[in-house]
């Protein structure tokens, strides 16, 4: 690979996860054993990205459903933590370096999508201190790593979209769904819960804190499990709930509705659900992480 090529480093690798590769890796097989392959092979996946501590082990439950001998070209779709973004933003990187080995970012696609007129640059601080996307580079080469030659990203920075464009991405990424060959990756955490976030919203009918944010977030997920963009709108526009992924999950459900009215059947099963930590009282906070695969019958 030339030197010349624009690289995008691990800027959150050695604090969010490991920088040696052996040892990431190790982890990571780790976590990916505990998991079953079920929902295999996936055409989407919802992922945590929070610090593999936290996340790692509830992650394994989507990357499991990775069937790398069909996949491609991986989407990769992270809410904007930073920047205030009203549209989506496609990297200045050409490569995305990993502990692991380097992802190469799909040109030709990033073409395609550049000549829609609905994306804009980030510029490569923007990139490097985003973490959304980067969290799932790691599991991303790890899934792969069979075919770790033969596979390229489209990594995406969703902004916080109205309802509109929400399905208007949705609409133009939903022939790459469409495509077997491609795996697209849902970057979000679920109800963060807390004074720290704004967001203290308790339901004292399901006994203690931690378990209102469970039925709050499963509710969300049954919800994104109907595949029906409309409803996941409405839950959020009551609840509030702090899902910071809620603009990239909105994307997905979009494009599956514009692909489910020529008649392809598709299946959403959340595999897994976990919490920072059980909030007991008003002084607590936590993170709730949830991990789930699309595929199509």
């Amino acid at each position: 690979m030339s030197n010349r090529a624009i690289c995008r480093e691990a800027s959150h690798s050695g604090s969010w996860y490991s920088a040696s590769g052996p040892q990431l890796n190790a982890q990571l097989e780790g976590w990916l054993s505990q998991a079953q392959s079920t929902f295999r092979p996936a055409r989407a996946i919802i992922a945590p990205h929070a610090g593999y501590t936290y996340c790692g082990a509830c992650a394994a439950h989507a990357y499991k459903q990775v069937d790398p001998s069909i996949t491609r070209r991986i989407f990769i779709l992270g809410p904007s933590h930073h920047v205030p973004l009203s549209r989506c933003a496609l990297s200045s990187a050409e490569i995305y370096r990993t502990p692991l080995y380097d992802l190469r970012i799909d040109q030709k696609v990033y073409a395609d999508l550049w000549k829609t007129g609905l994306f804009e640059r980030m510029n490569m601080k923007t990139d490097q201190d985003e973490h959304s996307i980067e969290m799932h580079l790691p599991y991303t080469a790890k899934a792969m790593e069979s075919r770790k030659d033969d596979f390229s990203i489209v990594p995406v920075l969703v902004g916080a979209l109205s309802e509109s464009k929400e399905q208007e991405y949705g609409k133009v990424l939903s022939k790459y769904l469409a495509d077997p060959s491609n795996l697209f990756i849902i970057s979000s955490d679920f109800c963060h819960w807390g004074n720290r976030f704004h967001y203290t919203y308790y339901d004292e009918s399901q006994g203690e804190i931690y378990r209102s944010i469970e039925h709050l977030d499963k509710m969300g997920m049954g919800i994104i499990e109907q595949l029906d963009p409309i409803s996941f709108t409405n839950y959020l526009k009551k609840y509030r709930n702090t899902i910071c992924g809620r603009h990239p999950i909105g994307v997905l459900l979009n494009a599956v509705a514009e692909l489910r009215k020529s008649g392809l059947g598709m299946d959403f099963t959340f595999l897994n659900y976990a919490q920072s930590s059980e909030c007991r009282n008003k002084s607590d906070s936590s993170v709730s992480y949830a991990a789930g695969a699309l595929v199509v019958h």
